[in-house]
């Protein structure tokens, strides 16, 4: 999530349509569609300023064309009200745009730390924060995504005091609430930048001084009253330094142990104060410290079963966090769906030849669809949604790169879903599973075992009777080809 860019925390967005690059101020003749040929002339180069009426006065809401059709600013497979196995595609996706890279990222990396990106809305100042609330509903508005997620500060500066952060969070606050009700967008979750300020170099909830956990817990008891007042769905919580350096220096089992009890007074206090949303842990194994408590989903969940929270907390996983921590998407996707535990899902994707946290939009139809079978099998993803925790790439300057961005995420994960419906439906993919494994069901031991039953001794004896078992090929290629066949064939749903 987050990643590296955490340095990122002063300004901005790429976001408007086929007509401008702000940054460079030149003025673009055309925009092209997908086979080169010029889809819109622009008249003028638009620079607009806080207090403008409209901030992408050329983009007209994006509405879907179907696959065959070549412009760039529309959808090819997303429909939000065309219903797919009982619900609109809206409702099993749930899109969010992500607060921190689409208005605080402007195209910095760890060797580019000025950034590439300059946009109309940059600034820290309050009159920025603001404008950058009518510039994220505008563009959510055009997009037709109906919720959106932040970090505290990304939405709010931090001030001096604890009293002037608040209020100026609370000034923010009232805007949100505003154009919420205004528009209908809603608050998938809000969680807390406890990671960048230097009083967290040596983390919030695990901080070897308890004086500076107090400060993380003030900042979450302020963002917990926020998020509760905007009817926010669900509370994350990314250690991005609730981790460690060096063991020498660490208490590991007292840093364990301070953790739980922050997380287990956080859910008191949301209960305190009427949080009827969900609360979400985020598994991500290391960066910026070289070891995070919560490694991966499994290691998460087990974290939570110890302390005893494990029916408070689901997880929201994110593909980059597993390929950091050695697995895939699809791993942590499975491992969260097997325990109940599948939240919410941070849409993005690697780049696999950095060792670093790329947050790319995701175009990867294969994770796509293996994510939305999981989410169709458990019924939905809500109160989760997919959020697009995704940056556009330092080289992509123009303010139209961050529609296209979010506009190919949202085809990818809706041909997803039409994928995996249509495999699911058809069954062949359940089928060979169910065969694989069809003795649990079909004998007696098979079924004792399953319920629990089965002794050792009672196993031995079987075994014994039966002898060795038929060899029973595990059939890889075919469940391959059978997935790949609606991964990357042409979608029919």
């Amino acid at each position: 999530m987050r990643a590296t860019i955490w340095i990122l925390l002063t300004a901005q967005l790429a976001g408007a349509t086929q007509l401008l690059n702000l940054r460079a101020g030149a003025k673009r003749e055309s925009a092209l569609d997908i086979d080169g040929t010029p889809s819109k002339s622009v008249d003028q180069m638009y620079t607009l300023r806080g207090g403008a009426k409209e901030w992408f006065p050329e983009v007209t809401p994006i509405k879907y064309e179907g696959p065959d059709s070549n412009n760039l600013m529309a959808f090819k497979y997303y429909n939000a009200d065309e219903v797919i196995m009982g619900k609109t595609m809206k409702e099993w996706l749930r899109f969010a745009v992500c607060y921190w890279h689409t208005w605080r990222g402007f195209g910095a990396d760890i060797f580019g730390l000025a950034g590439t990106a300059h946009r109309p809305w940059d600034g820290s100042d309050m009159e920025a924060h603001l404008n950058r609330v009518d510039v994220h509903f505008e563009f959510c508005q055009k997009l037709g995504i109906e919720y959106y997620c932040f970090h505290d500060r990304d939405v709010s500066p931090e001030c001096a005091t604890i009293e002037e952060t608040n209020a100026n969070f609370d000034v923010i606050a009232d805007k949100l609430a505003a154009k919420q009700a205004e528009t209908g967008i809603k608050l998938l979750w809000g969680t807390c930048n406890l990671f960048s300020h230097e009083r967290f170099m040596n983390g919030g909830m695990t901080n070897p001084d308890v004086n500076t956990v107090c400060m993380a817990a003030s900042q979450v008891k302020k963002c917990l009253d926020v998020v509760t007042r905007l009817g926010g769905e669900n509370f994350v919580f990314w250690g991005g330094r609730e981790g460690y350096f060096s063991l020498l220096n660490t208490k590991y089992k007292m840093e364990q142990d301070n953790r739980a009890a922050f997380l287990k007074a956080a859910v008191e206090y949301g209960d305190k104060i009427g949080y009827k949303g969900a609360f979400l842990l985020e598994p991500k194994p290391r960066e910026p410290t070289s070891h995070q408590y919560d490694f991966d989903a499994e290691t998460t969940l087990g974290f939570c079963e110890h302390y005893g929270i494990i029916d408070r907390f689901a997880l929201n996983l994110e593909a980059n966090h597993a390929t950091l921590a050695g697995h895939t998407g699809e791993h942590e996707t499975q491992a969260a769906f097997a325990r109940g535990k599948l939240g919410s899902i941070d849409a993005n994707r690697n780049e696999a030849m950095l060792g670093w946290d790329t947050d790319m939009f995701p175009t990867d139809p294969a994770l796509a669809t293996y994510v939305m079978k999981c989410i169709i099998e458990q019924g939905g993803l809500q109160p989760g949604g997919l959020n697009f925790d995704a940056k556009v790439r330092r080289e992509s300057t123009d303010i139209e790169d961050m529609f296209i961005g979010h506009i190919a995420g949202m085809d990818n994960y809706a041909r997803g879903l039409r994928a995996a419906a249509k495999m699911i439906e058809e069954g062949a993919a359940a089928k060979l599973v169910e065969d694989r494994y069809s003795t649990f069901k079909t004998t007696d031991i098979g079924k004792k075992f399953v319920a629990g039953k089965a002794t050792l001794e009672m196993m031995a004896a079987h075994a014994a009777k039966n002898g060795e078992p038929p060899q029973t090929s595990g059939k890889m290629e075919l469940a391959e080809m059978i997935f790949n066949k609606h991964a990357y064939g042409t979608p029919t749903y």
